[in-house]
């Protein structure tokens, strides 16, 4: 007798990116492994993470884009009111005012703005036309830089600068003219010592340190040469899964978050680093086509500004390890230890999903 188990529904996912998304999943888990000393706490903790991380994807692919859009301008004001209240009444951890306590939980507003800022910006401009006009940017400027402005203040430089850039990604999708987007630059270069002048002691060191890390070897640029140090003594093969010396031997910083890369690089070589970028690239290419099939402005918008944002994520983590870009505290995405970030991030993959998945619906 052939007995197969059915769902009392259809559960609506995309085939290649939960494949991808599940083989990350794996690759995280073995490189955590090593980076965190063997520890088996740090892997069960990672492994509750992802599955939690994955129902969210997985409930959020169900919700149709329609609703996703309607529901756009009530998720902002929930996130800036949040983000008000953090700076009020947060919870103060390692410098930083990010977290608010809700009894058992605390939440950190700043990631569901990583979501609400380009729903909301999207929505915007897909309501007032494409291409958009001065006022609509206007407006659309306003709803970046609010936000960004009131996670900076936390302080949180490096959350704040990628939510800045997933708004101004829809901005260009949206096909703002070349004249704009020159004049933009050439204001913010002019703008750059106001900038300098407001930023934290620590902002300012960090800065310095990328330029010549080599200054300060055993304080602000030890980050940056040791992880240097490990990418580099990994060679073309690696030296072994378990086997990196810069992290086991305690030299390397932050392995398990914002510097997990350096181990990975260290102890899988250059063969291993190729495979994950291309790993990276078939998933942000898969993102791209359902940006480009997506059949609707508002979900073409937030496709791919979500995508693209998704590989400025990856582009910062490494240009930071490989000392390319300063450290900003941006953690490799799908990889380094971390729930809220996780859980973000793959709840914007549930966000692709439903785009590609209700446009086969209407296909139909």
């Amino acid at each position: 007798m052939n007995m197969r188990f059915r769902l009392p529904f259809d559960l609506r996912f995309d085939k290649p990116l939960l494949l991808a998304l599940l083989t990350f999943a794996v690759v995280s888990l073995f490189v955590l492994y090593s980076a965190s000393g063997r520890n088996l706490g740090a892997v069960a903790s990672q492994v509750f993470r992802y599955v939690l991380a994955f129902a969210v994807m997985l409930a959020i692919a169900q919700v149709r884009p329609e609703t996703m859009r309607r529901y756009s301008p009530h998720l902002f004001g929930i996130g800036l009111v949040a983000l008000v209240a953090v700076l009020i009444a947060g919870e103060i951890g390692k410098g930083a005012q990010r977290w608010l306590s809700l009894g058992l939980l605390n939440i950190q507003p700043s990631e569901m703005m990583k979501l609400a800022v380009p729903m909301i910006v999207s929505w915007w401009i897909a309501r007032d036309g494409i291409p958009p006009r001065m006022r609509s940017l206007l407006i659309a400027g306003g709803l970046i830089v609010v936000p960004v402005f009131l996670i900076y203040e936390q302080p949180d430089l490096g959350t704040s600068i990628m939510i800045l850039a997933s708004g101004l990604i829809v901005l260009f999708l949206a096909g703002i003219s070349w004249k704009f987007i020159i004049g933009s630059v050439v204001a913010l270069a002019g703008a750059l010592p106001l900038i300098w002048s407001h930023m934290l002691d620590y902002q300012r060191a960090r800065v310095m340190t990328f330029l010549n890390p080599e200054s300060d070897p055993l304080g602000r640029g030890y980050h940056s040469i040791q992880s240097m140090i490990a990418v580099g003594s990994g060679g073309f093969f690696g030296k072994g899964w378990l086997d990196s010396s810069q992290a086991h031997l305690g030299y390397l910083p932050e392995r398990t978050t914002d510097f997990v890369f350096a181990v990975f690089a260290e102890e899988f070589g250059l063969l291993g680093v190729l495979l994950l970028f291309a790993l990276y690239g078939f998933l942000i290419g898969r993102c791209m086509m359902i940006a480009y099939y997506a059949q609707d402005a508002y979900s073409r918008l937030l496709a791919g500004a979500l995508s693209l944002t998704f590989f400025l994520y990856f582009f910062v983590n490494i240009g930071m390890v490989t000392g390319l870009l300063p450290v900003v505290g941006v953690p490799l995405p799908l990889i380094s230890y971390g729930g809220s970030s996780l859980v973000t991030l793959l709840a914007g993959f549930g966000i692709l999903m439903s785009i590609q998945t209700h446009r086969k619906i209407i296909e139909h």
